[in-house]
């Protein structure tokens, strides 16, 4: 294959040294078992916490939300306030902690950047075509390079999925790494890399499974459901189906890589129960902003106000936090 990754394990790394031992690998992966599958997401998803859990939970989500704003209609402005509002989510209660990250397209990184300064709060950028991926290697690796010169600490690519779809695993495979290597500074302070899958676009759970481990092993540093612009986005039994493939990625290569389930979340009781799940499934090192995020815009206000109710008693209200 032209593009090569670092595996640890020895037997990943011969899974990728041609197109027909990378089809053997990934067709060889155990299949989904989509009724145990959506099965025990649902039950995980029932799960109820005491409320000093729900305190430390509501704050974890917090802290992992990357704030989204995507939009052609997007302004210099408008991308200030939301950095602003990363930075503190609750201007009046300055225990409130901040957002991981803010999410722009890569023309307004430099913006994100010189308003976040020195705070701690990410620049995330998506790159390659996004959303559709639809686009020659040079300009999606020439996408990623702008955004990482500007300054994005974080780089959201979307694989093609067409290419996925039709069992061209090698080309998917060599555009990851290639853009990981795009990922490249100086300085060694290299942007980390979200893969993007467009789950709703990927048809079966034992595509998601496949395309999870065709990710990490090109060195993906996030795994990432959806861009947001297709639906079904996020959902609890994809997400629990990439949570598995991070755990068992990590015994068997000791490597940790992150999830972030983005698209449709958007209140404190979804990401709550996306926190049990994270929690049960991949376990407690992934609760953490950098192993779990959240992809969201709507997602914030509805975890402020659920703050403010158990820090104040009563709730309040939509209008109260700015509308992202």
């Amino acid at each position: 294959m032209s593009g090569t990754s670092t595996i640890p394990d020895p037997g990943l790394a011969d899974a990728t040294r041609s197109e027909a031992a990378l089809r053997r690998f990934l067709h060889g992966l155990p299949g989904v078992d989509q009724v145990g599958a959506e099965a025990r997401a649902a039950g995980l998803g029932t799960r109820s916490i005491k409320t000093s859990a729900k305190e430390f939970a509501l704050d974890l989500a917090i802290r992992m939300v990357d704030l989204t704003t995507l939009e052609g209609q997007d302004t210099p402005g408008k991308v200030r306030a939301l950095a602003s509002k990363a930075m503190r989510p609750d201007p009046a209660d300055p225990t409130c902690p901040a957002a991981a990250a803010v999410c722009v397209y890569p023309d307004m990184v430099a913006t994100v950047k010189e308003t976040l300064g020195s705070s701690g709060v990410k620049v995330a950028a998506v790159a390659t075509a996004f959303p559709s991926g639809r686009a020659a290697l040079d300009i999606k690796l020439a996408d990623t390079r702008d955004a990482v010169e500007a300054g994005a600490d974080e780089i959201d690519m979307v694989i093609d999925r067409g290419a996925f779809l039709a069992g061209h695993y090698q080309q998917v495979f060599d555009e990851i790494v290639a853009v990981k290597q795009a990922c490249a500074r100086a300085d060694g302070e290299d942007a980390h890399l979200k893969v993007i899958f467009e789950t709703g676009e990927l048809q079966t759970y034992d595509n998601v499974r496949r395309a999870s481990w065709l990710a990490m092993m090109a060195g993906a540093d996030f795994i990432k459901t959806s861009t947001g612009k297709v639906q079904p986005a996020a959902t609890l039994p994809v997400t629990l189906i990439m949570l598995e493939a991070v755990r068992d990625f990590r015994e068997q290569t000791g490597t940790m890589v992150g999830v972030k389930p983005a698209g449709g979340i958007r209140t404190a009781k979804d990401a709550i129960k996306y926190l049990v799940m994270v929690n049960e499934v991949a376990g407690p090192d992934w609760l953490d902003p950098d192993w779990f995020r959240f992809g969201a815009s709507t997602l914030l206000n509805d975890l402020l106000m659920q703050r403010t109710k158990m820090t104040t008693g009563r709730y309040s209200g939509p209008d109260y936090f700015t509308l992202d």
